[in-house]
């Protein structure tokens, strides 16, 4: 019998933003922006659950990017006007942030409200967010002590959304999967060893509700080749429960990264591709996922699209009904793999 905590049908969280909510945006009203973002995410908790997901998210409607629930609600941290070569504005960091409040105020009871699907959150890790927005001589000491502050803000987010009753939140490191590669990336301003322990911090709660897990997504896109050591270093140093890993090109490097994963750890396989229109073969996703069942209990796996569809609001990754499309693969694949048992 499968785990029903294991939230079989998932996704990351950013959906397609819908073209009134853009506008409305765009127009700069206040409560004409809230009242259509009132309606988008009331209408896409509807398009999730005819997709028959088994989570929801409110798409990250509210936030400019996927960074944008920490960025825009604590103190400490300066919009610039330099664009990082991930297409992102850099933001940096000029004191040790200081929440003024919840960063997801209200989340699991607005979803809860809308219905009895698990609802899910995301986060940027707060490991990632050191990395980028950390600039020496600005009135922080180190990118170590800058993650350590946000690991605790966002820890403490986490136990207020499960309070809630979100029942599964995601942490997003874009950062890490370059660091378990065989030739490994450059650090940048925090070390493959420091950004684990910052992360590690972030996830550990000391108590948590039945069914409630903890997921990282280390990256978009899995390395030529990985490292296995420094992939079991990742593993073994950040106690999440899921491992949200990329699984729709068909490499060796994703069956690698896979098949370093502790045995008691879920994982989520994102087995379609949100950067492409293009709809895979059903048949092609499931033969890249059957010969895993020779090392890994596939009852401890989940399916989902390799990333989110707009991590920035205004620069989707896909149209609304690729999206579409593309989701209601991803719960077919999920049905060939596991029947009606969910």
């Amino acid at each position: 019998m499968a785990d029903t905590f294991n939230y079989r049908i998932d996704h990351h969280g950013s959906l397609v933003r819908p073209a009134e909510l853009t506008a409305a945006r765009a127009a700069g009203d206040p409560e004409a922006l809230e009242a259509a973002e009132t309606k988008a995410v009331e209408e896409a908790v509807v398009f999730q659950r005819k997709l028959r997901s088994t989570v929801v998210t409110d798409g990250d409607f509210p936030h400019e990017d996927f960074r944008g629930a920490v960025l825009g609600a604590v103190s400490g941290f300066r919009r610039t006007d330099e664009v990082g070569p991930d297409g992102l504005v850099r933001w940096v960091a000029e004191s040790l942030p200081k929440a003024d409040g919840p960063l997801l105020p209200g989340y699991g009871t607005r979803l809860t409200a809308l219905t009895v699907i698990a609802p899910k959150a995301t986060l940027p890790s707060p490991a990632y967010l050191a990395a980028t927005t950390y600039q020496d001589g600005l009135g922080v000491a180190s990118a170590r002590e800058l993650g350590e502050a946000l690991a605790e803000i966002v820890r403490a987010e986490i136990a207020l959304l499960v309070s809630q009753g979100v029942r599964l939140v995601q942490l997003n490191n874009p950062f890490l999967l370059d660091q378990v590669a065989a030739d490994p990336a450059a650090p940048g301003a925090l070390s493959f060893e420091d950004a684990l322990a910052v992360d590690a911090l972030a996830v550990r709660l000391d108590e948590r509700p039945e069914g409630v897990r903890i997921g990282v997504a280390p990256g978009w896109a899995a390395p030529a080749a990985v490292d296995r050591s420094r992939a079991e270093q990742l593993y073994t140093a950040v106690p999440a429960d899921r491992w949200v890993l990329p699984f729709d090109q068909g490499t060796e490097a994703e069956v690698d990264l896979v098949r370093a994963l502790p045995e008691e750890r879920d994982f989520c396989l994102g087995v379609v591709d949100a950067t492409r229109p293009e709809l895979e073969d059903v048949d092609t996703v499931m033969s890249r996922i059957d010969p895993l069942e020779a090392f890994k209990d596939l009852e401890d796996a989940a399916v989902s699209a390799s990333r989110g569809f707009a991590d920035v609001a205004d620069r989707p990754l896909l149209s609304a009904e690729d999206q579409r499309r593309k989701l209601a693969l991803v719960e077919m694949v999920a049905r060939y793999c596991w029947g009606n048992e969910f």
